[in-house]
């Protein structure tokens, strides 16, 4: 046999029989060679050589066949079959909590940085009616998404769980009522009905988010709400209500609070806009034009980029002006190699939905550990120097 069939890469069959046409051709020299009547006169000698001189080339051409379709049907399979556990630890959305817990810390420490005093039973109470706050605004997130189609393939939804839209909404209703009862009643104790205002305004923003007839989140306007929401509104409406415990019962508007809450709004904001990376095509055919249907994945990874680098740029302006105590940029300053792992994972795993769908829980974890650092840097500063308080920029909240 001619050479030429021994450097045969990909060992096709119709790599093999146009190669022996043209061996053929070239040897009979003739002046033109038809290829429809030479295979006609050929095929049975090249269908019985094909079979018998390459056997190895065919069932190599066979096992890839066979081999590339087992693997898009076990991909298949892995991705229709996921495990019940995991789609109800995905439908708690545990990490997400997060959103609860840093607001009303950050909230409380700023407010001892002031004061000096802290009640372990009234945080508790605080924190409570947070997370009902925050599982209301999940249930009904899915509610919403399941009335508008972006949820029809989103197996760890509520109402794909339950099977039943008006339960879950039933649910989130109850979580509102009784999340908002908790925050009315500690202001009535605690005498402070301003803070109440805020912590209104950020529900406010967490209803025209996603709830209709507004639904801003389909407008690509979700990611200022969640930063008015979590960081002004909450993380000051804590610290005015946690203030009220002082004899001074209403905490004067410091710089120190209004720094600390625009980091939390910006880490907050961060955790909204990395868990569209996922849901582009999905939000996209329901017409929710969120920043990421917008911009497109590979834009979206250099906003998180540059927010991360905004976020620690911040920190370093509000920590060099004073703004905030130098123990808070220092301890925050040791959270960068998280802002840094977020920044990697999401320029490099932004093509593929399978692993960009982790990029919001590593948002949660900078979240989490940035918030604990703030809290932890402004009650050190107390502890380092009693005396210290930050200087109010209005006197007293009206």
């Amino acid at each position: 046999m001619s050479s030429t069939f021994c450097n045969l890469a990909e060992g096709s069959a119709l790599q093999i029989q146009s190669c022996f046409i043209k061996r053929n051709c070239v040897s009979s020299k003739r002046s033109s060679c038809d290829v429809g009547v030479f295979c006609g006169r050929y095929r049975s000698q090249l269908l019985v050589k094909r079979r018998l001189c390459y056997p190895d080339v065919l069932r190599t051409v066979k096992a890839d066949l066979s081999l590339s379709n087992s693997k898009e049907e076990a991909g298949n399979e892995v991705e229709e079959k996921i495990p019940m556990g995991v789609l109800i630890w995905r439908a708690i959305k545990l990490p997400i909590y997060s959103v609860a817990l840093v607001p009303l810390t950050v909230g409380s420490a700023a407010a001892y940085l002031q004061t000096g005093l802290f009640s372990f039973r009234s945080y508790l109470m605080l924190l409570a009616s947070s997370v009902l706050i925050i599982t209301w605004l999940n249930l009904s997130n899915d509610v919403y998404d399941f009335d508008t189609g972006a949820d029809k393939n989103k197996k760890e939804s509520v109402v794909n769980l339950l099977g039943s839209r008006t339960g879950t909404f039933v649910a989130a209703c109850f979580c509102l009522a009784l999340g908002f009862t908790g925050l009315t009643w500690s202001a009535m104790k605690a005498g402070n009905m301003q803070s109440i205002l805020f912590l209104t305004c950020a529900i406010i923003c967490g209803y025209i988010y996603q709830c209709p007839p507004f639904r801003l989140s389909y407008q690509g306007l979700g990611e200022p709400l969640c930063f008015a929401a979590f960081g002004p509104f909450a993380t000051t409406g804590f610290y005015l209500l946690r203030g009220s415990q002082s004899v001074m019962n209403r905490l004067p508007l410091t710089g120190t609070v209004l720094s600390a809450s625009i980091l939390v709004g910006f880490t907050t904001a961060l955790i909204l806009f990395c868990s569209h990376f996922h849901q582009v095509e999905g939000d996209r055919e329901v017409g929710k034009f969120s920043p990421l249907v917008r911009l497109g994945t590979s834009k979206g990874a250099q906003v998180v980029k540059v927010a991360v680098i905004m976020l620690y740029a911040l920190l370093a302006l509000f920590g060099l002006s004073r703004a905030l105590p130098l123990t808070c940029l220092l301890l925050c300053a040791l959270t960068f190699p998280m802002g840094s792992l977020v920044v990697r994972f999401v320029q490099d795993s932004h093509k593929d939905n399978q692993k960009i769908f982790m990029a919001k829980y590593f948002c949660v974890r900078l979240h989490a550990l940035f918030g604990v650092a703030l809290a932890s840097g402004l009650v050190l500063a107390k502890m380092l120097d009693p005396t210290y308080s930050s200087r109010p920029i209005l006197p007293i909240v009206l």
